[in-house]
């Protein structure tokens, strides 16, 4: 029934679904997040507002608006904070005609939160460095997490704050999904020595990589990728142990004012060629979710990468993701500097 829906809403001319205006939330960088906005209004006519945060920030943002809801469409950011917000009640389930057309990772997640929301691109997580830093500092090229302990990556190494970014949370469910959890905290204790800063978003770290403001990042390795072919001096590794990844969400907001162009962009963003566009315009290299895309010259590969069996349902969970940020909280983040 909802595919039916999905399917007259697109048929409709136009000028009916033109009316009105889409209140957009976006979790991606903002270079990403306009091209996507100016992609829709471009396709659609209709007046596009994006706001832009952080995931994490964008979540309790949603949370703090859940009796009266101001945005529509929730889209980019990683998926861990998405399946909190359905299963929060925060978010809405709907059935777009081109879910059949997404890669499997992509489906999964929309069946796992029973339709409450839906891939749009998957990145690797690992690490980024500056080229020029590691020459100059003789340092050692970071290949696996068990690097980052040396003692040399003293003060040279960012991670972002998990409490707002949903990179860094990932960091976390990785390394507690590959090592169990209290030798992940225990991990996580020992690289605290290194880190020179926490900072609030996720790509933050990796700018200040290729800026020379550190030395290491880690980060997914298409932000690296896209410092590189900017030119900066940024290199990236996927860790030699394994590493988890995420899958960049879509959802749509419970109580939406524009459902109708809610759905309408929905299906928009769902398509090879929004998502080609958009990611061109943008220049960025994340695997998308349409099979029909085609990977970008110089994106890193998922299908070579080490990626582990990432459980996106345990570690989406709203309860295990606010006790894990617990934990860091009293674990790690506590700890002097």
């Amino acid at each position: 029934m909802r595919a039916v829906l999905a399917a007259a809403l697109i048929a409709l001319p136009l000028p009916a679904l033109a009316q009105g205006q889409l209140n957009l939330y976006c979790s991606a960088t903002i270079e990403w997040c306009q091209p996507i906005a100016r992609g829709f209004e471009r396709e659609s006519g209709i007046r596009v507002t994006l706001n832009q945060k952080s995931t994490g920030e964008m979540l309790a943002a949603i949370r703090a608006e859940a009796r009266n809801p101001r945005g529509d469409v929730w889209w980019g950011g990683t998926g861990d904070p998405h399946v909190a917000a359905g299963e929060e009640g925060l978010t809405q389930a709907y059935e777009s005609p081109r879910i059949a057309e997404l890669w499997d990772w992509a489906q999964a997640q929309w069946r796992q939160t029973q339709g409450r929301t839906v891939g749009v691109y998957a990145s690797v997580l690992g690490f980024g460095f500056n080229t020029e830093l590691i020459a100059r500092r003789t340092l050692p090229t970071p290949r696996c997490w068990a690097d980052l302990l040396d003692p040399r990556y003293r003060g040279e190494i960012q991670v972002a704050n998990p409490n707002s970014s949903g990179t860094a949370y990932i960091v976390i469910a990785t390394l507690v999904q590959m090592m169990g959890e209290d030798p992940a905290f225990d991990y996580l204790r020992r690289l605290h020595a290194s880190v020179n800063a926490y900072p609030r978003s996720g790509t933050a770290p990796i700018t200040a990589v290729a800026r020379g403001e550190t030395a290491v990042s880690i980060s997914f390795v298409h932000n690296a990728a896209e410092e590189a072919a900017a030119g900066f001096p940024v290199g990236h590794a996927v860790p030699c142990e394994g590493t988890g990844y995420e899958i960049g969400s879509m959802s749509i907001l419970r109580g939406a004012r524009n459902p109708a162009n809610a759905q309408r962009f929905y299906h928009w963003a769902l398509s090879a060629e929004a998502q080609t566009e958009a990611s061109r315009e943008a220049r960025k290299l994340q695997t998308m979710a349409n099979r029909n895309v085609p990977l970008t010259d110089g994106a890193p590969n998922m299908a070579t990468a080490a990626i582990i069996d990432y459980d996106n349902a345990r570690f989406g969970a709203s309860a295990e993701r606010r006790r894990l940020l617990a934990r860091w909280d009293r674990d790690v983040g506590a700890l002097p500097r």
